[in-house]
């Protein structure tokens, strides 16, 4: 079964983070990865940012990249702007969520058809993962 990952998570795969094990585990496990069109820009953003603020080295910012690169070509991307903005703006209504996260939410709604009971949802973001559990995803990695 796919599951939905969102950007928080994808960053752990390619910068070394605390959560990294638990999400490369997680990967191996079983199961395609699903992810909102516009993640690769954001995890791209995460790794020039944490770059910027000395928390990545030059020489693993290629490496990290590189990663994004290949990770890309295997998962699946959700790229119905129009339907996934329709399901962030609805959340919005009902739970407190920057844009981007919405959108993150709205992306795995579109996946599951609006049926997210039992599929999972892969995030370390706590506000967004408390949304998703209440949207009916199970929410893994949260920390």
């Amino acid at each position: 079964m796919v599951r939905f990952w969102d950007s928080s998570v994808l960053v752990s795969l390619v910068v070394e983070e605390p959560r990294s094990d638990a999400c490369r585990r997680l990967l191996r496990d079983r199961g395609g990865v699903a992810v909102w069109v516009l993640a690769r820009t954001e995890v791209v953003s995460a790794v020039w940012q944490r770059s910027r603020m000395g928390k990545v080295a030059p020489n693993a910012v290629a490496k990290a990249l590189a990663k994004i690169d290949g990770m890309s070509t295997a998962w699946t991307e959700i790229s119905d702007v129009e339907a996934v903005r329709d399901r962030a703006e609805r959340v919005l209504r009902r739970h407190e969520l920057r844009a981007a996260d919405a959108l993150q939410l709205g992306a795995a709604l579109v996946l599951t058809n609006d049926r997210p009971k039992g599929r999972d949802f892969v995030t370390a973001d706590g506000a967004l993962a408390r949304a998703a559990m209440i949207e009916g995803f199970r929410v893994l990695i949260q920390q």
